[in-house]
């Protein structure tokens, strides 16, 4: 079996034993901080074909400039280990940079990459928005782009090659879908308070929409009260906390990432409340910290969204570069998990 055929095998694995969600982090806040950078280089991958800039008939390695969002969560943390550790198993020459959740920081460092003449550029908006220009620079220079983990809401979908990532709609469904599931039969309302992702990024508005899709299917189901949490645990803490002050009888937490809501459960316990019980809790991310809350009761569902997209954006990477067709939209396969579930699926959660 050749190397794909390995990853593709490591993915199919890893799909039906690793769960998720921040698939978040990130911030429209924009000043002069730099990008900060790290280069991994090796050489084995190679080729004469370059779907960039690497030139006609001569041997050479496949080079790939990556923009991170950040390291806001223990997701965003595992997503970077499985890209910068993929692309050292298959000898990739990786320039990586690490945006600090910052759009300006994010768009320095594709300027960077187009000036360094990278084969292939791939990188997880820290928003949706704002990215055509410097897009347009990249296939102005004949550099392939791929987006990885989120969307940008460019119209002019021949600015990149394909986008491999979670579904956020759906995953907002499922998190609705469990909750009118919980209170078909309620003749009370449901009051809910939600936890958003940052504000823009495409994991924070997908979420809210597929939620808020399946639960207006029950009048009861009432969402009170909505706030950013920045994917952060102590954002999520310090606006939990302003919910408890403001709203005396919360049924329900909706957070669009574990970190948030492992801060929300702080501010819960402090309040005096139960986790779980007197407050139900719904996130997505399903990363190890996140699992132990809800295998402990604390958290009653979890929505995954897997974070190791290392071995399919080599795969991609490779294909654009050879030449080959690639799909425009790669979906992860993800999973759920109850508190049951979580508490069987701990011990062999790799995040």
């Amino acid at each position: 079996m050749n190397k794909f055929g390995k990853w593709s095998a490591a993915i199919a694995f890893t799909t039906l034993m690793v769960v998720t969600t921040a698939c978040g982090g990130g911030s429209n806040t924009n000043n002069n901080a730099e990008p900060a950078s790290t280069n991994t280089t090796t050489n084995t991958a190679q080729t004469t074909n370059s779907g960039g800039n690497s030139g006609g008939g001569e041997s050479k390695t496949i080079s790939l400039g990556f923009s991170q969002v950040g390291a806001e969560s223990g997701w965003r943390t595992a997503n970077t280990k499985s890209i910068q550790d993929t692309a050292k198993e298959v000898g990739f020459d990786l320039k990586f940079s690490d945006a600090q959740q910052k759009q300006e920081n994010q768009i320095k460092a594709l300027r960077s990459f187009i000036q360094q003449k990278v084969d292939v550029i791939a990188f997880s908006p820290v928003v949706e928005s704002g990215w055509d220009t410097v897009l347009k620079e990249a296939k102005d220079a004949g550099i392939p782009v791929i987006l990885t983990d989120r969307a940008v809401d460019s119209a002019d979908k021949s600015l990149y090659v394909t986008f491999i990532g979670s579904d956020f709609v759906e995953e907002g469904r499922k998190a609705g879908q469990w909750l009118v599931d919980q209170y078909k039969d309620s003749a009370e309302d449901i009051n809910i308070v939600e936890l958003q992702g940052t504000t823009g990024s495409a994991p924070a508005n997908d979420r809210k929409a597929g939620f808020e899709e399946l639960i207006k299917s029950n009048s009861k189901l009432k969402v009170i009260a909505s706030q950013t949490g920045d994917f952060t645990r102590a954002k999520g803490k310090e606006v939990m906390q302003a919910f408890l002050k403001a709203h005396k009888d919360i049924d329900v937490l909706y957070a669009h990432n574990d970190d948030m809501a492992l801060g929300a459960i702080q501010a819960i316990e402090a309040a005096g409340l139960k986790p779980g019980v007197d407050i139900k809790i719904i996130s997505v991310d399903a990363v190890k910290d996140g699992m132990q809350a809800a295998s402990e009761g604390k958290i009653n569902f979890i929505v995954e969204c897997n974070p190791l997209l290392g071995p399919q954006l080599m795969e991609a990477v490779q294909n654009v570069v050879d030449g080959k067709p690639v799909e425009p939209r790669i979906v992860t396969i993800e999973s759920t998990f109850t508190s049951e579930q979580a508490k069987e699926a701990l011990p062999s959660r790799q995040y």
